[in-house]
């Protein structure tokens, strides 16, 4: 249980960490324009196609798009929210509570992050004259999103670890 939830507050501080550099805020429009939760964040979430780079490749005029459509201010954001539930899931070792509230947390992030296969296109490969496309045939995207159900087995299994601790915590006071 203390590996899961390690490597989950790993994961969740290095990729919220990321979230502060321009390839993976970039790399990420095609979810958050799509998600009826969160397309509202971007300014033209209507208008991202041929605004993304590959990962690594640099154009002025593409990023002033990305500031104009606030690409950044919004990753800057997730990343901090990221960096604060993998924090919160290892104040578990603190309080079993911290850790009951970051695993719902995890949950809550990784449901948010599977309705992307549904939502995003970009999620499978594309009809581009090959035989292999559509569901259930998984692009990039598809294969970084659909990783959440690992986050989200996890999280589950600390939920349950940090709810059997407050308990057991609780029931000695009351003792």
């Amino acid at each position: 249980m203390n590996l899961i939830r390690i490597a989950t507050a790993i994961v969740l501080i290095w990729i919220g960490g990321l979230k502060f550099f321009d390839y993976e805020a970039e790399g990420i429009v095609p979810f958050v324009a799509n998600s009826p939760v969160m397309f509202f964040f971007y300014a033209h979430h209507d208008d991202y196609k041929g605004r993304i780079l590959k990962e690594g490749e640099a154009d002025p005029q593409n990023r002033e798009w990305h500031v104009s459509n606030n690409t950044y201010a919004f990753s800057y954001g997730l990343g901090v929210v990221l960096i604060l539930m993998g924090i919160i899931v290892l104040l578990n070792y603190v309080h079993p509570l911290w850790g009951l509230a970051g695993s719902t947390l995890v949950i809550i992030m990784s449901v948010v992050t599977l309705s992307f296969l549904i939502t995003t296109p970009e999620t499978w490969v594309p009809a581009l004259g090959g035989p292999d496309y559509g569901f259930p045939f998984l692009s990039g995207r598809g294969r970084l999103v659909v990783k959440d159900i690992i986050m989200m087995a996890g999280a589950f299994a600390t939920l349950t670890d940090s709810a059997k601790a407050y308990l057991t915590v609780r029931s000695q006071f009351k003792a």
